[in-house]
C-alpha cells in the first residue's frame, strides 16, 4: 500500500494518482504511524495541518522509516519535514525541500495558506511566499519585470501574514517607482503564477508510483528511541508511569 497526504497544494491528486496510490487528506499527528501499522509500504507527505491540530511528529516518520517504510517529503509540510528528517532517510523531492535543506529558506510559513474545504477542492484563498518567489524568478529571468520592482514586491509579499497574502495586498504594499500601473502588474503576477507547490508534488507523486512495492531494508546507522511521549502516542504501556 502507497499512501500521499495531500490536500491543497494537489486538489486534483485523486485523479492524478490513478488506483496504485491511496489519497489521504492532509496528514495531522499520528497519522503517519497509523499508515505504518496499516502496512503501507511508502508514504507522501504534501500537505499537513497544523496550528489548531497537532502537526505530524518527526518521531512517527522516524518509526516509519525503522519499520523500512519508504518516506518521501515533498511542496509544503511534506517538505519541511523531509529537510529536518533527512540524515535519517526521508526523501526529500523538488525544489522547495531543496531551498529548505540547503539553508535558502527557513520560515515553516514560507508554505504555509488558507484554503477552502475538501468540498470545494481545497480551493486556495491566500499565496505562500514559495510560489510568489518562484513567480517573480521567472518574471526576472523572462525580463518581464525589472530586478528593482520585483524585490519591491518580494520585500512586501515577506511582510505579509499569510492568511492575508492575496496579489491584491501584495501590489498594494510594495514600494514601486513611478509610473508602475498597479492593476497591469497585478494582472502580470496572475498570468505568469509558478505554482512550485504543485510542481513539487507531482515530482512525489512520481516517485511513490516508481517506489519498490516492499518494504526497505532497514539502516543500521541510527537508533529509535522509544520515548514516554511516543509510548503515549502508540498506545504502548510506559513503565516509568
Amino acid at each position: 500500500m502507497k499512501i500521499v497526504f495531500v490536500g491543497p497544494t494537489l486538489p486534483d491528486a485523486q485523479k492524478i494518482a490513478g488506483d496504485a496510490i491511496t489519497v489521504l487528506p492532509p496528514a495531522v499527528q499520528g497519522d503517519i504511524l497509523s499508515a505504518t501499522e496499516r502496512g503501507a509500504i511508502a508514504i507522501g507527505l504534501v500537505d499537513g495541518y497544523f496550528e489548531q491540530v497537532a502537526p505530524v511528529w518527526h518521531k512517527e516518520i522516524l518509526y516509519a522509516l525503522t519499520q523500512g517504510v519508504q518516506v518521501f517529503g515533498a511542496a509544503s509540510m511534506g517538505a519541511l519535514r523531509a529537510a529536518e528528517c533527512a540524515p535519517f532517510g526521508m526523501t526529500g523531492i523538488g525544489e522547495v525541500y531543496r531551498q529548505y535543506a540547503q539553508c535558502e529558506r527557513v520560515d515553516d510559513a514560507d508554505v504555509a495558506l488558507i484554503h477552502g474545504p475538501a468540498e470545494l477542492g481545497h480551493l486556495p484563498l491566500t499565496l505562500p511566499l514559495v510560489n510568489v518567489d518562484m513567480t517573480l524568478r521567472r518574471l526576472r529571468d523572462r525580463q518581464l519585470l525589472s530586478a528593482e520592482a520585483a524585490a519591491a514586491i518580494a520585500t512586501a509579499a515577506a511582510g505579509i501574514f499569510y492568511k492575508e497574502r492575496t496579489w491584491t495586498a501584495v501590489v498594494a504594499r510594495a514600494r514601486l517607482t513611478a509610473g508602475i500601473d498597479r492593476s497591469t502588474l497585478k494582472d502580470l503576477l496572475a498570468a505568469e503564477f509558478v505554482d512550485q507547490k504543485r510542481i513539487d508534488a507531482l515530482l512525489l507523486l512520481s516517485a511513490l508510483h516508481n517506489a519498490p512495492n516492499q518494504r526497505a531494508v532497514v539502516a543500521k546507522y541510527w537508533k529509535f528511541n522509544s520515548t514516554s511521549m511516543w509510548k503515549r502516542l502508540s498506545g504502548q504501556p510506559d513503565a516509568s508511569s
